[in-house]
C-alpha cells in the first residue's frame, strides 16, 4: 500500500474516473466536494496549470484513497510553507474519500509519504476535518501509535440536521410557536401575491433553466453587489453548471424551488450522498425577504429527515449562521489539523510553530 502524487489532469481518462466513482460509492465517509464530478470541474476552474495534486492511495493496484494538495509558501497570512489540502472557495469539506476499512493504512501511507518528500514544507495542514467520523478517529490512531505531534489549531460549530423526528415533530421542537405563527403569517400574505408552490427535483429535468435562474436571483442580490455570487466571475459560473449536472448524472442532486407564480423566489441545491446529504448552494429574492422565503424553503428541506438512505444533513453553512442556526439544532465539529511531518530539525521547528500559535490563541491564529 501506498500514496503517490499523480497530474489530477491523467483523472479526465473514463477508466480513470470509473475506478475513482466506484471509490466514492465504497467510501468511508462521504465527501461530494472530492468526487470527480464536482473535483475535475473545480480543478479545471482554479488550476488550469496543473500545481494541484491528487495524492492517489493504491490497494493491491486498486484505488482505495484520494486528496488533493498543494504545497503552498504561506500559512494563511504568515510566511510559512506548509503541505496542506487543496480547498477553495465553494468546497465545504477536506475529508479524503477513502475505502471503507483502509482508514488506518491510508493515513499511515500518506504521512509515509509527506514524511519521504516534505520539500520546502514545514509541516502537514489537513483543514475542514469533521472532527466526529470514523476517518478523524482513525488518523489519531495513527498518530497516536506513532508518537507524531499534532495540533487542533481551529474548531468550529456547523449546523447540522440529524434527528429520528419526522420534519414536522422536529420543526414544532426547533422554533418557537411564535415563531412557527409569523412563518404561516407570512406564507400566507406570500400566497395573497398570487400562488405559491414548492417543487423538488432529483433528476436532470430542465436543470439548464434551473441553473440559469438560480445563478440569476443568486446575483440580484447581496452578492452580486458583493462580487460573490456565482455569475460575478466565469470560473465559479462554470464550475457551478458541471457540478450540478455531473452530480444529477451520478444521482446525488436534489433541488428545491419555492415559486411565485412559476417565478423562482428561493432555490437550494443539494448533495446527497448516503448516508449523509449536504445543502451545497442557497438563494432567494431579496425583493420578497419580508416573507422569509429562505425559512420557508428551509422549512420544506426538513423533508431530508424522512430520506430512507440519509441520516444527517451538512448545513455546510458558517459557524453562527443568522438563519440556519435557528431552525437546525444539531452541530457538526469541523477542524482544522497540522501535523508534524520530515525528520527531527523539521518536526523541531514544527514544535514551536505549533507551541506559538496555540499558545497567542487556543483557537490557532488562523483566521
Amino acid at each position: 500500500m501506498q500514496v503517490r502524487p499523480v497530474d489530477w489532469r491523467s483523472f479526465e481518462d473514463p477508466e480513470a474516473r470509473h475506478a475513482w466513482d466506484a471509490l466514492a460509492q465504497c467510501a468511508a465517509e462521504p465527501n461530494p466536494f472530492f468526487e470527480s464530478w464536482y473535483l475535475l470541474p473545480a480543478l479545471r476552474a482554479h488550476d488550469p496549470q496543473g500545481n494541484v495534486r491528487l495524492l492517489r492511495f493504491e490497494c493491491q493496484g486498486e484505488l482505495a484513497g484520494l486528496l488533493p494538495v498543494r504545497r503552498e509558501p504561506k500559512y494563511y497570512r504568515w510566511p510559512i510553507p506548509q503541505l496542506t489540502t487543496w480547498i477553495h472557495g465553494n468546497c465545504f469539506l477536506g475529508t479524503p474519500l477513502v475505502a471503507a476499512g483502509l482508514e488506518r493504512q491510508f493515513w499511515r501511507a500518506l504521512l509515509d509519504w509527506a514524511d519521504a518528500a516534505p520539500g520546502l514544507a514545514l509541516f502537514l495542514h489537513l483543514p475542514l476535518i469533521p472532527l466526529d467520523s470514523p476517518l478523524q478517529a482513525a488518523l489519531a490512531q495513527v498518530l497516536d501509535e506513532q508518537h507524531r505531534l499534532a495540533g487542533l489549531v481551529h474548531v468550529e460549530q456547523r449546523a447540522m440536521l440529524q434527528s429520528d423526528l419526522p420534519r414536522e415533530a422536529y420543526f414544532e421542537a426547533a422554533l418557537s410557536g411564535k415563531k412557527r405563527k409569523e412563518l404561516r403569517r407570512q406564507f400566507a400574505r406570500l400566497s395573497e401575491l398570487g400562488e405559491v408552490t414548492l417543487d423538488r427535483t432529483t433528476g436532470d429535468e430542465h436543470l439548464g433553466r434551473w441553473i440559469d435562474d438560480f445563478l440569476s436571483l443568486e446575483h440580484s442580490g447581496w452578492k452580486g453587489g458583493a462580487g460573490s455570487a456565482l455569475a460575478s466571475h466565469q470560473s465559479t459560473t462554470r464550475l457551478f453548471r458541471e457540478a450540478l449536472s455531473g452530480a444529477a448524472s451520478h444521482g446525488r442532486l436534489e433541488r428545491l424551488t419555492l415559486t411565485l407564480d412559476g417565478e423562482p423566489i428561493a432555490m437550494l441545491a443539494s448533495f446527497v450522498t448516503p448516508p449523509g446529504a449536504f445543502s451545497y448552494k442557497t438563494a432567494f429574492d431579496e425583493r420578497y425577504a419580508r416573507y422569509s422565503p429562505g425559512v420557508l424553503l428551509q422549512r420544506e428541506n426538513l423533508a431530508m429527515l424522512d430520506h430512507p438512505l440519509v441520516r444527517w444533513t451538512d448545513s455546510c453553512a458558517s459557524a453562527d449562521h443568522p438563519m440556519i442556526d435557528h431552525i437546525w439544532r444539531e452541530r457538526r465539529a469541523i477542524g482544522r489539523l497540522s501535523i508534524a511531518i520530515g525528520g527531527r530539525l523539521r518536526r523541531a521547528v514544527f514544535r514551536q510553530l505549533l507551541k506559538a500559535e496555540l499558545g497567542r490563541n487556543p483557537g490557532g491564529i488562523a483566521p
